[in-house]
C-alpha cells in the first residue's frame, strides 16, 4: 500500500505552520480526490457562510461562531466583535491580578483553581492543562470537579485539603442549568463553608448572560462573572472564557493559543482542497469509513502530553457527527467513533488487537518532532528515549501496515501553546467539514438532551418512593410491590432501591431469590 512514490505525491507539508500530514497510508485510488471535489467545495461554500454568522443550529436558531473567538474582526457585527475583544481583556486582566495578589481571598493569595464544569467545560480546560501545564512551575495548581461522583468530589476535596483558603473555583455552564456542574458547585460550597469559609468570596462563574447561575453570582456576588455566548458550543469552548480563564490562571500562553488556532483557521478556510490539510482530512474519514462510520478512528499520540487528546476529540467528533436524521431529516444514523491513549503505551495494550484481530478501525498517529526542551540522555551510544519514541511509532505503523491496517499521521513540531490552538482549530475544521460531506448537522446534540430528560425521570422515581417506603411507616414491600403502586418499570425501581440501601437511606431484607427481597423507609 505504502510506496515513497506515493508518499512524495499525497504527503502534504505546510512550512508556515511547520506540520505535515501523510495520507499517503488510506488506500484510496487515483481520481478519488477529483471525484470529490465537487462536495468538497460545496463544504468549503457552507464553512464560509457559517464563519459569515449564518444561522447554523436550526433547532436552536444560533449562529456558530467558535472560529471568531480568535478572529474577531471576522464577527458579523460589531456587538459580537467588541464581546469578544472585551471577554479576552477581562480574562487576561483578572488572571495578572490574581497572580499580583491584587485579587485574593480573605486568607491571602490565591495558589489553586478548582473548575467545575462537564463535558467541552472540563474536557477542553483538562487538555490543555493537561498538554501545557508543569506541576512546580505553574503559576497556580490546578484540580477538577468534571462528574457528580461523590466519591469523585471528595477524592478532590482530598486533594485540596488545608488549600481551600488559597483555592479559586471556576464555575462553568451556559445555562446554569447543567445538573452535574450544579451539583459540583453546591458540593464545593458546602466544603468552604466547612473550612469556615465564605464561598462567594473564592467562586468565579463563566456562563450566559441572564442565566440561573449569572443570577446566583449576582446575587451572592461572587468574586467575578465572564461570559459564554449561545454562539459558542461547549465542545468548541476552549479559546473562550471557558478554557482561556483556567489556562491564564495557570499560567499557560493564552496568546499562543489563539495564534496557533488563528493560524490553521488560515490554512484550513483555503477552498484548494490540496493545499488543506483539514480538507485532506476529512476526505480521509469519507474514505475510511464510506462515509457512514463504518471504522472506527484509533487517535495515536506518539507524546505523554497529548495524552488527554482523544478524549477532548472523543466529544468533538462524537457529539458533532453522532445524528440520527440528516439535514433532510431522514434516518441516517451516522457517526465515526474515536478511541485512543497514547504511543508507545499502548504497543503493550491494545495494539495487539489492532494489528492480528478485527480489522474494523483506521489509526491516526500524531508525531511530535521535538523531544524535549533541552538536550536528552543516550541510552545508547548516539540514541536516546526519543529516538527509540520514534522508532516504536513507526515501527507500529510499519506493523499495522503491513497486514493492510489503514493510517494517516499528522506531524506537529512540539508541544507548545501554538501547537495546541492549531490541533483544536484543525479538528474543529475537520468535523465541520466532513458533516457537510455527509449532510448531517454537527452543532446540535439532541441525544445528550434526551439522556437528560431520562436522567431528569429517575431523579423523580427516586422522591416518590420515598412516599411509597413510608406507606404504611415500617412496612417492607418487595421493588414489584412499590413499581405496582406507583405504576412504574420494576427494574427502575429495583436499581433505585438496591442504590438506596447501599447507601443508608432504605433498609434492605435480602432474600433468594433475590428479587423476592424486601425494602422499607
Amino acid at each position: 500500500m505504502s510506496s515513497w512514490t506515493r508518499f512524495k505525491r499525497y504527503y502534504h507539508q505546510n512550512p508556515e505552520l511547520g506540520i505535515g500530514l501523510d495520507i499517503s497510508r488510506i488506500p484510496f485510488p487515483d481520481g478519488y480526490l477529483d471525484s470529490m471535489e465537487a462536495p468538497m467545495q460545496a463544504a468549503f461554500a457552507a464553512m464560509a457562510s457559517l464563519e459569515k454568522g449564518s444561522i447554523a443550529n436550526p433547532d436552536e436558531k444560533r449562529m456558530v461562531g467558535h472560529y471568531w473567538l480568535r478572529s474577531p474582526d471576522l464577527a458579523p457585527t460589531p456587538e459580537i466583535r467588541s464581546e469578544i475583544i472585551g471577554a479576552l481583556a477581562a480574562v487576561r486582566a483578572f488572571a495578572s491580578k490574581v497572580h499580583r495578589g491584587e485579587i485574593h481571598g480573605p486568607s491571602g493569595p490565591f495558589r489553586q483553581v478548582l473548575v467545575i464544569g462537564i463535558g467541552g467545560s472540563a474536557l477542553g480546560p483538562q487538555f490543555v492543562s493537561h498538554a501545557l501545564g508543569n506541576p512546580g512551575r505553574d503559576r497556580m495548581g490546578i484540580s477538577f470537579f468534571d462528574n457528580t461522583d461523590p466519591d469523585g468530589f471528595d477524592t478532590v476535596l482530598a486533594s485540596l485539603a488545608g488549600r481551600l483558603h488559597e483555592t479559586l473555583a471556576i464555575v462553568i455552564s451556559k445555562s446554569g442549568g447543567t445538573v452535574e456542574t450544579r451539583n459540583g458547585q453546591l458540593e464545593a460550597a458546602a466544603a468552604f463553608t466547612a473550612a469556615g469559609l465564605s464561598y462567594p468570596k473564592h467562586f468565579v462563574a463563566v456562563t450566559g448572560s441572564g442565566s440561573a447561575l449569572d443570577k446566583i453570582a449576582t446575587r451572592d456576588g461572587w468574586l467575578a462573572r465572564f461570559p459564554m455566548w449561545d454562539w459558542v458550543g461547549g465542545r468548541t469552548s476552549e479559546l473562550s472564557a471557558v478554557g482561556l480563564l483556567p489556562a491564564a490562571l495557570q499560567g499557560c500562553d493564552i496568546a499562543g493559543l489563539l495564534a496557533g488556532a488563528a493560524a490553521m483557521d488560515l490554512a484550513t478556510r483555503r477552498a484548494v482542497t490540496a493545499e488543506n490539510p483539514a480538507a485532506l482530512l476529512a476526505l480521509m474519514w469519507h474514505f475510511a469509513t464510506d462515509g457512514r462510520g463504518s471504522r472506527d478512528m484509533v487517535v495515536l499520540p506518539y507524546k505523554d502530553r497529548l495524552l488527554l487528546f482523544s478524549r477532548y476529540l472523543q466529544q468533538l467528533v462524537m457529539e458533532s457527527l453522532g445524528k440520527e436524521h440528516d439535514l433532510k431529516g431522514r434516518t441516517v444514523n451516522q457517526g465515526l467513533s474515536v478511541y485512543g491513549n497514547k504511543g508507545s503505551t499502548d504497543q503493550h495494550a491494545y495494539v495487539q488487537q489492532l494489528r492480528d484481530g478485527v480489522n474494523n478501525f483506521f489509526v491516526t498517529f500524531i508525531e511530535v518532532l521535538r523531544d524535549r526542551a533541552g538536550p536528552s540522555l543516550q541510552v545508547e551510544p548516539g540514541v536516546s528515549s526519543g529516538d527509540y519514541l520514534q522508532g516504536f511509532f513507526l515501527g507500529t505503523r510499519a506493523a499495522l501496515g503491513d497486514k493492510d491496517r489503514w493510517s494517516v499521521t499528522l506531524t506537529v513540531p512540539d508541544v507548545s501553546a501554538r501547537t495546541v490552538g492549531m490541533l483544536i482549530a484543525l479538528y474543529e475544521r475537520v468535523v465541520g467539514l466532513y458533516a457537510s460531506l455527509i449532510g448531517i448537522n454537527a452543532y446540535h446534540q439532541p441525544g445528550v438532551e434526551a439522556g437528560k430528560k431520562a436522567a431528569s425521570a429517575v431523579i423523580a422515581l427516586r422522591l416518590r418512593l420515598a412516599e411509597a417506603l413510608g406507606a404504611p411507616p415500617g412496612s417492607f414491600l418487595t421493588a414489584e410491590q412499590i413499581a405496582a403502586r406507583l405504576g412504574a418499570d420494576p427494574e427502575l425501581v429495583f436499581k433505585v432501591l438496591e442504590h438506596l440501601a447501599a447507601n443508608g437511606s432504605v433498609r434492605k431484607n435480602p432474600k433468594n431469590p433475590w428479587h423476592e427481597s424486601t425494602y422499607a423507609a
